[in-house]
Protein backbone atom coordinates (compact mmCIF):
# COMPACT_ATOMS: atom_id res chain seq x y z
CA UNK A 1 0.00 0.00 0.00
CA UNK A 2 1.37 3.41 -0.99
CA UNK A 3 0.28 6.39 1.05
CA UNK A 4 -1.03 9.39 -0.86
CA UNK A 5 -0.07 12.89 0.22
CA UNK A 6 -3.54 13.22 1.77
CA UNK A 7 -2.97 10.11 3.90
CA UNK A 8 0.41 11.49 4.93
CA UNK A 9 -1.41 14.39 6.60
CA UNK A 10 -2.00 12.25 9.70
CA UNK A 11 0.06 13.61 12.57
CA UNK A 12 2.18 10.71 13.76
CA UNK A 13 3.73 12.64 16.65
CA UNK A 14 1.22 11.57 19.32
CA UNK A 15 1.34 7.99 18.06
CA UNK A 16 5.12 7.88 18.31
CA UNK A 17 5.20 9.62 21.67
CA UNK A 18 3.01 6.84 23.03
CA UNK A 19 5.60 4.32 21.83
CA UNK A 20 8.48 6.40 23.17
CA UNK A 21 6.94 6.50 26.63
CA UNK A 22 7.38 2.74 26.87
CA UNK A 23 10.52 1.86 24.94
CA UNK A 24 13.52 2.91 22.91
CA UNK A 25 12.66 2.89 19.21
CA UNK A 26 15.16 1.38 16.77
CA UNK A 27 16.40 3.13 13.65
CA UNK A 28 18.09 1.37 10.74
CA UNK A 29 21.74 1.08 9.74
CA UNK A 30 23.96 2.20 6.87
CA UNK A 31 22.44 2.18 3.40
CA UNK A 32 25.80 2.66 1.67
CA UNK A 33 27.54 -0.08 3.65
CA UNK A 34 24.72 -2.51 2.95
CA UNK A 35 24.55 -1.63 -0.76
CA UNK A 36 28.17 -2.72 -1.10
CA UNK A 37 27.28 -6.22 0.07
CA UNK A 38 25.22 -6.69 -3.13
CA UNK A 39 28.33 -6.45 -5.33
CA UNK A 40 26.87 -3.98 -7.83
CA UNK A 41 29.14 -2.60 -10.54
CA UNK A 42 29.06 0.57 -12.63
CA UNK A 43 26.83 -1.02 -15.25
CA UNK A 44 24.29 -2.07 -12.64
CA UNK A 45 24.26 1.39 -11.09
CA UNK A 46 23.64 3.04 -14.45
CA UNK A 47 21.02 0.63 -15.74
CA UNK A 48 19.76 1.16 -19.26
CA UNK A 49 18.43 4.61 -18.50
CA UNK A 50 21.79 6.18 -17.58
CA UNK A 51 24.07 3.90 -19.61
CA UNK A 52 25.54 6.78 -21.61
CA UNK A 53 26.11 9.20 -18.72
CA UNK A 54 29.49 10.94 -18.91
CA UNK A 55 30.31 10.50 -15.23
CA UNK A 56 30.50 7.37 -13.09
CA UNK A 57 27.38 6.65 -11.02
CA UNK A 58 28.48 3.72 -8.84
CA UNK A 59 29.00 6.03 -5.84
CA UNK A 60 25.62 7.67 -6.38
CA UNK A 61 23.66 5.40 -4.07
CA UNK A 62 20.43 7.35 -4.48
CA UNK A 63 20.27 6.53 -8.20
CA UNK A 64 19.69 2.88 -7.26
CA UNK A 65 16.14 3.68 -6.19
CA UNK A 66 15.55 4.16 -9.92
CA UNK A 67 17.96 1.69 -11.55
CA UNK A 68 17.97 -1.10 -8.92
CA UNK A 69 14.78 -0.62 -6.89
CA UNK A 70 14.65 -4.29 -5.90
CA UNK A 71 18.00 -3.91 -4.11
CA UNK A 72 16.89 -0.86 -2.14
CA UNK A 73 13.57 -2.51 -1.26
CA UNK A 74 15.40 -5.62 -0.07
CA UNK A 75 17.71 -3.53 2.12
CA UNK A 76 14.73 -1.87 3.79
CA UNK A 77 13.15 -5.31 4.25
CA UNK A 78 16.32 -6.65 5.89
CA UNK A 79 16.52 -3.73 8.32
CA UNK A 80 12.85 -3.96 9.27
CA UNK A 81 13.19 -7.71 9.79
CA UNK A 82 16.29 -7.09 11.91
CA UNK A 83 14.23 -4.97 14.29
CA UNK A 84 14.14 -1.44 12.88
CA UNK A 85 11.02 0.48 13.80
CA UNK A 86 12.08 3.23 11.40
CA UNK A 87 13.96 3.06 8.12
CA UNK A 88 15.34 6.08 6.30
CA UNK A 89 14.66 6.61 2.63
CA UNK A 90 17.51 6.26 0.15
CA UNK A 91 17.64 10.02 -0.42
CA UNK A 92 20.73 11.30 1.39
CA UNK A 93 21.81 13.19 -1.76
CA UNK A 94 18.49 13.45 -3.60
CA UNK A 95 18.58 17.16 -4.44
CA UNK A 96 19.42 18.80 -7.74
CA UNK A 97 22.40 20.48 -6.06
CA UNK A 98 23.90 17.19 -4.87
CA UNK A 99 23.02 15.26 -8.05
CA UNK A 100 24.74 17.88 -10.20
CA UNK A 101 28.02 16.31 -9.04
CA UNK A 102 27.15 13.25 -11.14
CA UNK A 103 25.46 14.80 -14.16
CA UNK A 104 26.91 18.28 -14.82
CA UNK A 105 30.41 19.24 -15.92
CA UNK A 106 32.41 20.80 -13.10
CA UNK A 107 33.46 24.31 -14.20
CA UNK A 108 36.62 24.03 -12.10
CA UNK A 109 37.95 21.48 -14.56
CA UNK A 110 38.24 24.28 -17.12
CA UNK A 111 39.50 27.01 -14.84
CA UNK A 112 36.11 28.26 -13.70
CA UNK A 113 34.45 28.01 -10.31
CA UNK A 114 31.21 27.01 -8.72
CA UNK A 115 29.27 30.06 -7.57
CA UNK A 116 25.64 31.20 -7.14
CA UNK A 117 25.33 31.78 -10.89
CA UNK A 118 26.35 28.16 -11.53
CA UNK A 119 23.90 26.81 -8.96
CA UNK A 120 21.07 28.96 -10.25
CA UNK A 121 21.42 27.11 -13.53
CA UNK A 122 21.35 23.86 -11.59
CA UNK A 123 18.09 24.86 -9.92
CA UNK A 124 16.62 25.68 -13.33
CA UNK A 125 17.81 22.42 -14.91
CA UNK A 126 14.71 20.44 -15.86
CA UNK A 127 16.58 17.11 -15.98
CA UNK A 128 17.95 17.53 -12.44
CA UNK A 129 14.63 18.76 -11.08
CA UNK A 130 12.76 15.79 -12.53
CA UNK A 131 15.46 13.40 -11.34
CA UNK A 132 15.40 14.76 -7.78
CA UNK A 133 11.61 14.57 -7.67
CA UNK A 134 11.60 10.99 -8.95
CA UNK A 135 14.32 9.92 -6.51
CA UNK A 136 12.45 11.24 -3.50
CA UNK A 137 9.03 9.94 -4.48
CA UNK A 138 10.24 6.48 -5.51
CA UNK A 139 12.57 6.11 -2.54
CA UNK A 140 9.73 6.94 -0.16
CA UNK A 141 7.43 4.51 -1.95
CA UNK A 142 9.99 1.69 -1.74
CA UNK A 143 10.43 2.14 2.01
CA UNK A 144 6.68 2.66 2.49
CA UNK A 145 5.81 -0.65 0.87
CA UNK A 146 8.34 -2.58 2.96
CA UNK A 147 7.19 -0.83 6.15
CA UNK A 148 3.58 -1.72 5.43
CA UNK A 149 4.36 -5.30 4.39
CA UNK A 150 6.51 -6.05 7.44
CA UNK A 151 4.13 -4.19 9.70
CA UNK A 152 1.21 -6.28 8.46
CA UNK A 153 3.17 -9.52 8.80
CA UNK A 154 4.37 -8.81 12.34
CA UNK A 155 1.55 -6.69 13.73
CA UNK A 156 4.12 -4.03 14.71
CA UNK A 157 3.80 -0.65 12.99
CA UNK A 158 6.89 0.40 11.04
CA UNK A 159 7.72 3.95 10.04
CA UNK A 160 9.47 5.64 7.11
CA UNK A 161 11.78 8.59 7.71
CA UNK A 162 12.51 10.84 4.75
CA UNK A 163 16.29 11.34 4.79
CA UNK A 164 17.41 14.92 4.13
CA UNK A 165 21.19 15.03 3.85
CA UNK A 166 23.64 17.91 4.33
CA UNK A 167 24.44 18.69 0.64
CA UNK A 168 27.88 18.99 -0.97
CA UNK A 169 28.14 22.75 -0.41
CA UNK A 170 28.40 24.94 2.69
CA UNK A 171 26.55 28.12 3.57
CA UNK A 172 28.78 28.81 6.57
CA UNK A 173 32.25 28.70 5.08
CA UNK A 174 33.97 30.20 2.09
CA UNK A 175 36.14 27.96 -0.10
CA UNK A 176 38.12 31.05 -1.19
CA UNK A 177 41.02 31.77 1.15
CA UNK A 178 41.26 35.30 -0.25
CA UNK A 179 37.56 36.17 0.08
CA UNK A 180 35.93 35.16 3.35
CA UNK A 181 32.58 36.57 2.20
CA UNK A 182 32.32 34.36 -0.88
CA UNK A 183 29.81 31.48 -0.88
CA UNK A 184 29.32 29.05 -3.73
CA UNK A 185 25.57 29.02 -3.14
CA UNK A 186 22.96 31.23 -1.47
CA UNK A 187 20.59 30.42 1.37
CA UNK A 188 17.59 30.84 -0.94
CA UNK A 189 19.08 28.40 -3.46
CA UNK A 190 19.66 25.76 -0.80
CA UNK A 191 16.17 26.41 0.54
CA UNK A 192 14.60 25.84 -2.87
CA UNK A 193 16.50 22.57 -3.38
CA UNK A 194 15.31 21.31 -0.01
CA UNK A 195 11.71 22.39 -0.67
CA UNK A 196 11.59 20.16 -3.73
CA UNK A 197 13.07 17.26 -1.77
CA UNK A 198 10.57 17.63 1.08
CA UNK A 199 7.63 17.73 -1.33
CA UNK A 200 8.82 14.52 -3.00
CA UNK A 201 9.38 12.69 0.28
CA UNK A 202 5.90 13.56 1.49
CA UNK A 203 4.35 12.63 -1.85
CA UNK A 204 5.97 9.20 -1.61
CA UNK A 205 4.45 8.53 1.80
CA UNK A 206 7.02 9.08 4.54
CA UNK A 207 5.88 9.43 8.17
CA UNK A 208 8.85 11.41 9.52
CA UNK A 209 11.36 13.88 8.10
CA UNK A 210 14.96 13.46 9.23
CA UNK A 211 17.43 16.32 8.74
CA UNK A 212 20.60 14.35 9.29
CA UNK A 213 24.39 14.22 9.36
CA UNK A 214 24.54 17.98 9.88
CA UNK A 215 28.05 19.31 9.33
CA UNK A 216 26.87 22.85 8.55
CA UNK A 217 24.14 24.18 10.81
CA UNK A 218 23.14 26.89 8.33
CA UNK A 219 22.46 24.26 5.67
CA UNK A 220 20.31 22.45 8.23
CA UNK A 221 18.53 25.72 9.03
CA UNK A 222 17.60 25.98 5.35
CA UNK A 223 16.28 22.41 5.47
CA UNK A 224 14.24 23.20 8.59
CA UNK A 225 12.75 26.29 6.93
CA UNK A 226 11.95 24.20 3.84
CA UNK A 227 10.15 21.62 5.98
CA UNK A 228 8.02 24.25 7.70
CA UNK A 229 7.30 25.97 4.37
CA UNK A 230 5.95 22.73 2.88
CA UNK A 231 3.97 21.94 6.02
CA UNK A 232 2.34 25.37 5.73
CA UNK A 233 1.86 24.99 1.98
CA UNK A 234 0.16 21.60 2.28
CA UNK A 235 -1.55 22.10 5.62
CA UNK A 236 0.11 19.07 7.19
CA UNK A 237 2.54 18.21 9.96
CA UNK A 238 4.94 15.29 10.32
CA UNK A 239 7.40 14.56 13.12
CA UNK A 240 10.91 15.92 12.47
CA UNK A 241 14.18 14.48 13.74
CA UNK A 242 17.37 16.56 13.58
CA UNK A 243 20.74 14.80 13.81
CA UNK A 244 24.25 16.25 13.64
CA UNK A 245 27.65 14.81 12.88
CA UNK A 246 30.29 16.02 15.33
CA UNK A 247 34.07 16.13 15.40
CA UNK A 248 36.42 15.09 18.16
CA UNK A 249 35.73 18.34 20.00
CA UNK A 250 31.99 17.81 19.90
CA UNK A 251 31.37 20.47 17.28
CA UNK A 252 29.43 20.33 14.02
CA UNK A 253 32.25 20.04 11.58
CA UNK A 254 32.09 23.19 9.46
CA UNK A 255 29.88 25.51 11.49
CA UNK A 256 31.65 24.42 14.70
CA UNK A 257 28.61 24.60 16.96
CA UNK A 258 28.90 22.62 20.18
CA UNK A 259 25.94 20.37 20.98
CA UNK A 260 24.29 22.79 23.42
CA UNK A 261 24.43 25.54 20.79
CA UNK A 262 23.00 23.09 18.27
CA UNK A 263 20.01 22.44 20.51
CA UNK A 264 19.53 26.16 21.13
CA UNK A 265 19.62 26.79 17.37
CA UNK A 266 16.88 24.25 16.60
CA UNK A 267 14.74 24.15 19.75
CA UNK A 268 12.27 26.64 18.26
CA UNK A 269 11.45 24.16 15.46
CA UNK A 270 10.03 21.79 18.11
CA UNK A 271 11.56 18.60 16.67
CA UNK A 272 10.34 15.25 17.84
CA UNK A 273 13.98 14.41 18.54
CA UNK A 274 17.47 15.79 18.21
CA UNK A 275 20.57 13.63 18.16
CA UNK A 276 23.99 12.67 16.89
CA UNK A 277 25.03 10.33 14.11
CA UNK A 278 27.90 9.32 11.85
CA UNK A 279 31.40 10.81 12.34
CA UNK A 280 32.54 8.99 15.49
CA UNK A 281 32.20 5.55 16.96
CA UNK A 282 29.95 5.17 20.01
CA UNK A 283 32.82 5.38 22.50
CA UNK A 284 34.03 8.74 21.19
CA UNK A 285 30.49 10.01 20.72
CA UNK A 286 29.40 9.30 24.28
CA UNK A 287 30.54 12.50 26.07
CA UNK A 288 28.80 14.67 23.49
CA UNK A 289 25.67 12.56 23.63
CA UNK A 290 25.69 12.94 27.41
CA UNK A 291 25.82 16.72 27.02
CA UNK A 292 23.03 16.74 24.46
CA UNK A 293 20.86 14.47 26.60
CA UNK A 294 21.31 16.86 29.50
CA UNK A 295 20.22 20.00 27.66
CA UNK A 296 17.70 18.79 25.07
CA UNK A 297 14.05 19.46 25.89
CA UNK A 298 12.87 16.70 23.55
CA UNK A 299 13.67 13.09 22.69
CA UNK A 300 17.27 12.16 21.81
CA UNK A 301 18.51 9.89 19.02
CA UNK A 302 21.89 8.29 18.45
CA UNK A 303 23.13 6.29 15.49
CA UNK A 304 26.93 6.29 15.47
CA UNK A 305 29.33 4.74 13.01
CA UNK A 306 30.51 1.23 13.79
CA UNK A 307 33.74 2.67 15.18
CA UNK A 308 36.37 4.49 13.16
CA UNK A 309 37.16 3.65 9.53
CA UNK A 310 39.31 0.58 8.94
CA UNK A 311 39.83 -0.47 5.29
CA UNK A 312 40.85 -3.96 6.41
CA UNK A 313 37.54 -4.63 8.19
CA UNK A 314 34.73 -6.36 6.26
CA UNK A 315 32.42 -3.34 6.53
CA UNK A 316 35.19 -0.74 6.43
CA UNK A 317 34.71 -0.02 10.15
CA UNK A 318 36.07 -1.67 13.28
CA UNK A 319 33.07 -2.61 15.38
CA UNK A 320 31.13 -5.85 14.91
CA UNK A 321 27.51 -6.43 15.95
CA UNK A 322 28.30 -7.55 19.53
CA UNK A 323 30.35 -4.39 20.09
CA UNK A 324 27.53 -2.13 18.89
CA UNK A 325 25.08 -4.06 21.06
CA UNK A 326 27.18 -3.41 24.17
CA UNK A 327 27.79 0.27 23.43
CA UNK A 328 24.19 1.05 22.60
CA UNK A 329 22.93 -0.86 25.62
CA UNK A 330 25.31 1.28 27.67
CA UNK A 331 23.74 4.42 26.21
CA UNK A 332 20.30 3.05 27.04
CA UNK A 333 21.11 2.00 30.58
CA UNK A 334 22.56 5.46 31.22
CA UNK A 335 19.21 6.98 30.17
CA UNK A 336 20.76 8.92 27.28
CA UNK A 337 18.57 7.91 24.34
CA UNK A 338 15.08 7.40 22.97
CA UNK A 339 16.10 6.26 19.48
CA UNK A 340 18.99 3.87 18.73
CA UNK A 341 20.52 2.83 15.43
CA UNK A 342 23.70 2.78 13.40
CA UNK A 343 25.36 4.85 10.72
CA UNK A 344 28.36 3.95 8.51
CA UNK A 345 29.49 0.34 8.87
CA UNK A 346 26.25 -0.87 10.45
CA UNK A 347 24.61 -3.74 8.54
CA UNK A 348 21.27 -5.42 9.31
CA UNK A 349 23.21 -7.76 11.59
CA UNK A 350 24.47 -4.76 13.56
CA UNK A 351 20.94 -3.39 13.85
CA UNK A 352 19.64 -6.76 15.03
CA UNK A 353 22.25 -6.65 17.79
CA UNK A 354 21.43 -3.02 18.66
CA UNK A 355 17.72 -3.89 18.89
CA UNK A 356 18.55 -6.75 21.25
CA UNK A 357 20.79 -4.49 23.29
CA UNK A 358 18.18 -1.80 23.99
CA UNK A 359 15.18 -4.12 24.32
CA UNK A 360 13.59 -3.89 27.74
CA UNK A 361 15.67 -0.89 28.84
CA UNK A 362 13.64 2.11 29.96
CA UNK A 363 13.89 5.10 27.61
CA UNK A 364 15.34 8.46 28.55
CA UNK A 365 12.79 10.78 30.13
CA UNK A 366 12.61 14.34 28.85
CA UNK A 367 13.98 16.79 31.39
CA UNK A 368 15.89 14.15 33.31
Amino acid sequence: MIYSSDMAQADHTAEMEKELADRIMVLDGAMGTTIRTYGLDESAARGERFASNDKDLLNNGDILSITQPQVIADIHKCFYEAGSDICETNTFSATGIAQSEFFVEDPREKGGRKDPEFFQKILENDFLNELAWEMNVKSSQLARKMADDIGTDTGIKRYVAGAIGPLTVSLSNSPDAEDASFRVVTFDQVLEAYRMQVRGLIEGGCDILMIETIFDSLNAKAAAVAVQDIFDEQGIHLPVIISAAVGLGGETMISAQKVEALWNAFAHTKPLAIGLNCSLGPDLMRPFLEELSEVAGTYVSAYPNAGLPNPLAPTGFDLEPPHMKDFMRGFAESCLINFAGGCCGNTPEHVRAIAEGVRGVAPRRIGK
